[in-house]
């Protein structure tokens, strides 16, 4: 039988410029975390259906939330560096045995939203570089 979590204990953390682990779960409000594989068509004339071999994998993700200024340091810091970053994600939250994905990502865009009606609004986009481990907490 399936066991469901609910998405409040999402977990992430992502490491600073001066190497320090920093959690920033607390300001974020949503993760979006897609994988993707490269593939190469072989469909040849005379072909009626396309056909594909699959290539390398790779990944990027997205966070966003609330803008805080402790955390808005933490990102000032690592955007546009050239040292990828350790990041952790635990979609289960970071309880012993639940899942986590580690791995090494750049920042590559960051952006603060003020609204006349909500929030001020942060949000980041990474690219991961090298594998992706999925373990346990």
């Amino acid at each position: 039988m399936p066991t469901f979590r609910h998405g409040k204990n999402t977990f992430f953390s992502i490491t600073d410029s001066g190497d320090v682990v920093r959690d920033i779960s607390n300001a974020l409000r949503d993760i979006s975390f897609p994988r993707q594989a490269d593939t190469a068509e072989t469909t040849a004339f005379g072909s009626t259906v396309k056909t594909y071999v699959i290539g390398i994998p790779g990944a990027s993700f997205s966070i966003s939330g609330m803008f805080d200024a402790t955390n808005d340091g933490y990102l000032q810091g690592i955007y546009g560096l050239e040292a990828a970053r350790a990041f952790v994600y635990g979609p289960e939250g970071s309880v012993a045995t639940r899942i986590k994905f580690t791995g090494s990502c750049f920042l590559t865009n960051y952006q603060i939203q003020g609204t006349v009606n909500d929030m001020v609004s942060a949000s980041c986009e990474f690219q991961v570089t090298g594998a992706i481990t999925r373990t346990t907490f």
